[in-house]
């Protein structure tokens, strides 16, 4: 299963090189629109602060990077990482008017920065469509500063069992729709099943333990259906 995974990435990397410019589109309808409730929640839990330095990783078009310039100040700076450089180039037009922003196409598992250079590093949605879990969890510690904080906004395992027969039902729906927006299908069966195989909340949190975070914690958001984990380098 996981290589059968893994063969799909190549797959959903190919075809995200033609539909960026409606990857926003479709997490609207992924996820109701609710996706922008949930990235207002990781800011709010990461409650930033003025000056700090923010990574933002598989940033897609810059959804949280734009979040927390709002909620800190204009002239913050931050840095948004993609492996895809339409996302990239999707962020920069979207977000033209933030001169501020550092976009740097780059996968997750090495990352070209110096060691201890960031206050706090975000990946949402991002983690379960690497290529090697420990590898991206190391690499966001080395390149956090001590005392640096790690965000994790990610798909999860939901708490409520009626809650999940109906998502699941909806889960369906989204390759259709895929097709319909962006002509294939594939990419979105693999993101649903990408969602199903992913590992559970406190499966991610011990992975985070074993790459050295501390003070490991997460929480829940619409009973389970995302979370945010988060964890401090000491």
């Amino acid at each position: 299963m996981q290589q059968h995974l893994q063969n799909k990435k190549g797959l959903v990397q190919g075809v995200f090189d033609q539909v960026f410019d409606k990857y926003d589109l479709m997490n609207d309808f992924m996820s109701l629109g609710i996706h922008r409730l949930w990235k207002k929640d990781l800011i709010n839990m990461m409650s930033p602060s003025k000056g700090k330095n923010l990574i933002d990783v598989a940033c897609g078009t810059g959804d949280v990077g734009k979040l927390y310039l709002d909620n800190t100040a204009i002239d913050s700076q931050i840095t948004c990482v993609d492996p895809n450089k339409g996302m990239i180039d999707e962020g920069k037009k979207k977000l033209a008017n933030y001169k501020n922003i550092n976009w740097v196409i780059s996968k997750a598992e090495k990352l070209p920065f110096e060691d201890n250079l960031f206050d706090y590093y975000t990946i949402s949605f991002g983690l379960r469509n690497t290529e090697n879990l420990e590898k991206s969890l190391s690499e966001a510690y080395r390149v956090l500063r001590p005392g640096g904080r790690f965000f994790c906004l990610e798909f999860s395992k939901i708490q409520n069992e009626k809650l999940e027969f109906i998502y699941k039902q909806y889960s369906k729906l989204i390759p259709i729709v895929g097709k319909y927006i962006v002509g294939r299908k594939e990419p979105y069966e693999y993101l649903i099943e990408s969602i199903e195989k992913f590992i559970n909340q406190e499966e991610l949190l011990d992975l985070m333990k074993k790459s050295y975070f501390e003070k490991c914690d997460y929480r829940n958001l619409s009973n389970g259906i995302v979370s945010i984990h988060s964890g401090w380098k000491i």
